[in-house]
Parts: structure tokens; sequence; C-alpha cells
């Protein structure tokens, strides 16, 4: 499953690497909302939540709709500015229309509306079937998608406000740390870009970004099938301190692609494809590979071994190897005229960690 990106006949430059105050703002509010995602940020979470004033924290868990199951388009930039400010004043350009839509896309994997799709401010089938998500994520958030539907202006002043209060309660002291980690990260992508190309760029985001072949085309590994393209308005690529270990696209139509990426950290592990989780998942789903797997986590054995062990002909055996090691699970070394095989035991430890970077990607 990928997410694919139509950069075909795009100029280099239209190929983008900036920070994002609003962006950053949004990861942040995610992690208030979900900070099981982010074990790493656990009491960064505690403590943003203790100092909230209790009428700002009420705002912020009656405005999750916005940020938590899946952020809404118009709070992660194809224009980043360099102040929360200046993008809160591009997001109040934005007609309701639009906006309401785009807050209302209630969960991660929810298909997003092509771009003459009804409104819900306008369409009455629109409007019963977002009041019906918006159900289902619970009262606080029928009730927001309830006003939002009824008053955009007020509702859209509300949601400023919070996010102009959020700056005072912990994003500006937060902000001034990360943006120097934000810089340093721009600075190696930008010069990858001029000087190595897109492909060295996207390589730099991560191994769950490559360049197609044919050069024509940005692959985002992501548990989804969708497609975009960057045609006129080029491609976003944003970095983030508070959103590991998502990695996050806009890719609804009529809105510019932008790519919202964790910064690297030191020494970290390159993430294991969706294709090699799924693999050995499957691999995996077999008795009589699991079978074969306890005996070989006890040390290697060879094909003839195995075969005795559980009654089984050599050749089933072999076939039943060769999935297992097209799963990267075992490894194969020839001694003389054997050839043991041997439990890839750090794979198949990671794989429950694999797993949950792949869903949470």
């Amino acid at each position: 499953m990928t997410l694919r990106i139509d950069i075909g006949g795009l100029p280099s430059e239209r190929l983008r690497f900036a920070a994002s105050p609003l962006a950053e703002l949004t990861a942040m509010l995610h992690v208030l909302a979900e900070p099981g995602h982010h074990p790493q940020l656990a009491d960064w979470a505690a403590g943003v939540w203790a100092g909230l004033p209790p009428e700002l924290a009420e705002r912020l868990r009656e405005a999750e709709f916005l940020w938590r199951s899946s952020q809404a388009d118009f709070l992660i930039p194809a224009r980043p500015r360099p102040t929360l400010a200046e993008e809160l004043d591009d997001v109040d350009r934005i007609d309701d229309e639009t906006y309401a839509t785009a807050a209302l896309v209630t969960t991660c994997g929810t298909r997003r509306a092509h771009p003459n799709a009804p409104s819900p401010l306008t369409d009455a089938t629109a409007r019963e079937r977002a009041l019906e998500l918006a159900q289902a994520r619970g009262a606080r958030q029928e009730a927001f998608a309830e006003r939002l539907l009824g008053d955009p202006a007020a509702v859209r002043a509300r949601v400023r406000r919070t996010l102009e209060h959020c700056a005072e309660a912990f994003f500006d002291a937060a902000w001034a740390e990360a943006a120097v980690h934000l810089a340093t990260d721009l600075r190696l992508k930008n010069d990858l870009l001029k000087r190595q190309g897109i492909g060295a760029a996207l390589a730099s985001v991560s191994g769950a970004v490559t360049l197609a072949p044919d050069g024509d085309c940005i692959i985002v590994d992501k548990l989804q099938d969708k497609a975009t393209a960057a045609h006129g308005a080029g491609v976003t690529f944003i970095p983030s301190v508070f959103n590991r270990p998502h990695l996050v696209v806009v890719h609804t139509p009529g809105w510019p692609p932008v790519v919202q990426y964790p910064v690297a950290e030191p020494g970290p592990a390159e993430p294991v494809s969706l294709e090699t989780v799924t693999l050995r998942l499957e691999a995996l789903a077999h008795p009589v590979r699991l079978r074969l797997l306890r005996t070989l986590a006890r040390g290697p054995h060879t094909t003839g071994e195995l075969a005795h062990t559980w009654e089984l002909s050599p050749p089933e055996v072999s076939r039943h190897l060769a999935v297992l090691r097209r799963a990267d699970l075992l490894s194969a070394r020839r001694h003389g005229r054997y050839v043991r095989y041997t439990l890839n035991l750090p794979g198949l430890t990671a794989l429950g960690t694999d797993l949950l970077a792949a869903v949470l990607r």
C-alpha cells in the first residue's frame, strides 16, 4: 500500500522544505490528545496538561476533532509562514465551505471529499453524513460539528483564539527550542536538494519516502492506497520535532500536497517497509512454519533435521523455509555439504514494533 504524489514535469524548485509554526502546533496538539502514540513525549504532555488553565483545556478537548485522529488539512499549510499569526491569517482566508469540509474529516483513512463534492454547509445529505460521523466520535465531537455547521464564523473565530491561547500557554516556549532543530534539518535537506537532487533529499526525509525510478512520482509507504498530483503548486515538506512516529500527508483533491515528517534523531533505525511487515505476518500465519521456527529458535538446523523432527518431507520443508527467508526471518549458511538455517531473532523480536510503526505512519 502506498500514497503516490505525481510530480511529472515539476521543476525542482517547486519541491520545497520549510518549517511551519502552525503545523508544529498541530503536532503538539495531537501529542496532547494521543500521548500513547508518543511515549517519548509523555512527560512533556503531562506537564502541559497540568499547567493549562481549565478553560483552555476544555477548549482543546472540544476542538480535538481537528487534530486527534486526522489533522484538518488547513492545519498543515502548503505555504508556511514565519509566524503562527501569519499562518492563522491564511486559514482565515479559506471560505466556510472548504473549512467545514476539511474540519469534519473525522478520522485517519476517511475518504477525502472531491473538490466538487457538495459541502455539508449547503447540502442536506452531506450535512447528515457529517453529523453521523461526528456522532460516532462522541458527544463532544457531535456538538462541535453542530456548532460549526450552524455558525461557522463563530466556531472559526473560537478555534483561532484557542490556538492563540496555546501559543501563550505552551507553544511559544516549545517552538523556540524546536525551531533550532528544524533549522538544522532544513539546512541539510535544502543542501541535498540543491547539490544531489530530489532523490537524495527524499531519501533523507525517511526510508518510507522514495522517488519512483522514472522520477515522476514520490512514493510514501503508508497503510493506504491513495494518489494526488503536485502540478502547479508543487510539494511542501515540513519537518517536525513532535510528530514522530507519524508521517502526515495532505492528499485531498484540490489541496497542494504537503508531507510533515519527523526530524532525524541520533542513530534512529530506518523504518521497516509495510511490504516487509506484511511478508513476515503472512509467513508466520502458517502453522507448519511456526513449528519450524520453534525448532530454529533453539539453534541452527538443516532441512533434513527439520524434516525428521516434524515428520515432513524435505521438499515441503524447503518450500516453507523459502517463504521464511523471503520475509527475512531466517538466514542460511553453508557448512561443507550442509546448509544450516538460523532464526533472525532481531527481525522477529521487532515485528510488533515494526507493525505498530507502519500502522501509525
